[in-house]
């Protein structure tokens, strides 16, 4: 209901852009924080992820610093911890702010850094940026925060446990002093409240608080699958091949959202409506009929939308991503499993949302089990066996006397085993069975401070192996040299961020670390080593180019074994390359 943002204090452009992404009413966090920045204030919030944090800031500082002005130096600055959390911020900004032109740069580490100096010089109103890429920028003079009026430190928490404490400093240091802040952190350690005090002046503080519901959670088997942001709908579609549900709802954000499950299951082969507030009465009216007739496998809805709906064929409820609020979670799943049957709660989520999985466990006093998304194997096999069960069906009812001079005739000239088998793999191609799909990699079920932070944290944990030059590596590791130590005070977080933004490895690729004095040695994953070589070589450490190269240790055993590989005739000609 575009409505309650207008209620909110935003225009009527913007919430014609929030309509057309498919926003029906605003979370939590954002009834409390778009009025508190509309107003000029400084807001300290601390909510948790998937609570709709990136509307909250995002769409009052667009409405308060960007519509009406021309793009030029950027005076919106957005900090995120992580180069997949800026180009998400960076595509809500741009949806956001689509009806007033709004112009975003999305400045991180892993691209060319011509390209964004090109954008930043056409002019922009809001940069996100990653800490270190932006401060990069600053120093090279491409990045100019003269002009810059509102500042936003998104997942703060996060950046610090990921060793971009002195990053941020130094950034901030060079924003004008009159600009307004906000920040948002899931928790509010000493750290992240002595950046408050120091840089917010008579902040508002939000907290949305974990919901507490009232009464008993519903007793169901709660699984959730994590997965990759681009995979979200393939793993969704898989799932729903193999729990081959009665009747399910799934659950989405958006309306928008809501278009895109249904139509990609459509494709897929599912008979699947859409439910939200863009349909009409008779529209909804037509799917509940539908549903209750037995002519429907899926409901995708909002929650707005599926306020009401009461179905007791209902086997399984399933959430695209964790909803903002833990009580709206309780709701859902108690659609499933009423009247005495048995029913199913499935989250498909990201790798950032894992956390949130603990306080579903604490409100719904239930554990969720995580699990693997389907393989292709797995479905193939689930098709089979549907297959199979219907051939038995077929046999116990004995309705396929006209069928039997077909077979008879086939018998004669092939094997019965091979007919009946060509036979079934008849049904499984006309029933949309396929083997051309990609395995679905997957995604590492990590706690809300995500890869990076893990990493940072084992590094320095007491116990852990340090990378001894007279040492072997790990197996299954290789040995990086980097040049660059604690003379110009790298650190353990620099080292892992710049490995994990630059070049996307997640935290169980990365192993020991030792920082010396002029140099570093990090151990890789061997299948990943190449990548971290060409990544950093193309990126600063403390805004310096460092070298980046194997260490000698690991060259040695690479020469080693490329001079014992020789070819079948015993010339001594080594093989491939190394």
């Amino acid at each position: 209901m575009t409505n309650a943002f207008v209620e909110l204090g935003l225009s009527e452009p913007i919430a014609r852009a929030l309509a057309d992404l498919g926003y029906e009413e605003p979370t939590p966090i954002q009834k409390a924080a778009i009025p508190v920045l509309l107003s000029g204030r400084d807001v300290l919030g601390q909510a948790a992820t998937g609570t709709g944090k990136t509307a909250a800031f995002g769409l009052p500082l667009i409405e308060r610093h960007v519509a009406g002005r021309p793009a030029g130096l950027p005076c919106v600055l957005v900090l995120t911890p992580t180069r997949e959390l800026c180009l998400q911020v960076c595509e809500s900004f741009l949806g956001f702010g689509k009806t007033v032109g709004i112009e975003v740069a999305p400045i991180y580490g892993g691209q060319e850094y011509g390209r964004q100096i090109r954008l930043l010089k056409r002019g922009v109103h809001v940069v996100v940026a990653t800490p270190g890429r932006a401060l990069d920028h600053i120093r090279r003079g491409t990045l100019d925060l003269s002009a810059i009026r509102a500042l936003v430190l998104d997942e703060a928490d996060e950046m610090l446990d990921m060793g971009f404490a002195e990053e941020l400093e130094a950034i901030l240091s060079e924003l004008p002093p009159e600009h307004q802040t906000a920040l948002f952190s899931a928790t509010l350690p000493a750290r992240i409240q002595s950046i408050a005090q120091a840089h917010l002046r008579d902040p508002e503080h939000i907290v949305i608080a974990r919901s507490a519901t009232q009464g008993e959670a519903p007793r169901i088997p709660q699984h959730a699958y994590v997965v990759g942001r681009p995979y979200r709908l393939a793993a969704l579609g898989r799932i729903l091949d193999v729990e081959s549900p009665e009747l399910a709802i799934c659950f989405a954000r958006t309306r928008l959202e809501v278009d895109e499950i249904t139509e990609a299951l459509r494709s897929r082969g599912f008979t699947v409506e859409a439910l939200h507030g863009g349909l009409d009465q008779a529209s909804r009216d037509r799917v509940m009929r539908r549903a209750r007739a037995g002519q429907l496998e899926l409901i995708v809805a909002t929650d707005v939308a599926a306020r009401g709906i009461d179905l007791e064929n209902v086997t399984h409820v399933i959430n695209f991503g964790l909803p903002a609020s833990l009580e709206t979670y309780v709701h859902r799943i108690g659609r499933t499993g009423r009247a005495g049957r048995s029913g199913c709660a499935v989250t498909v989520m990201e790798p950032r949302e894992y956390g949130r999985l603990r306080a579903v466990e604490r409100i719904t006093r239930a554990k969720v089990e995580i699990r693997s998304v389907p393989s292709v194997t797995d479905v193939r096999a689930k098709r089979l066996e549907n297959v199979r069960a219907l051939v038995s069906e077929i046999l116990s009812e004995g309705d396929f006397e006209r069928c039997r001079v077909v077979v008879e005739q086939l018998c004669e000239e092939f094997d019965p085993f091979d007919v009946a088998a060509a036979a079934i793999a008849l049904v499984d191609k006309l029933s949309g069975g396929t083997d051309d799909e990609d395995e679905i990699p997957p995604a590492p079920a990590e706690r809300r401070r995500g890869a990076e932070g893990q990493a940072l944290r084992g590094a320095g944990r007491p116990g852990r192996r340090e990378a001894r030059a007279h040492e072997p590596p790990e197996p299954g590791m290789t040995r990086l040299f980097v040049g660059a130590g604690r003379s110009l005070g790298i650190r353990p977080g620099d080292i892992v961020g710049a490995i994990a933004n630059e070049a996307g490895i997640p935290a169980r690729e990365i192993g020991a670390i030792e920082i010396a004095e002029r140099f570093t040695l990090v151990e890789v994953a061997n299948s990943r080593a190449g990548e971290v070589i060409d990544a950093l070589r193309e990126t600063t450490l403390k805004g310096r180019p460092v070298t980046v190269r194997l260490d000698r240790g690991a060259r040695k055993s690479a020469d080693a074994e490329r001079r014992s590989r020789f070819d079948e005739d015993g010339d001594g000609r080594p093989g491939e390359d190394f």
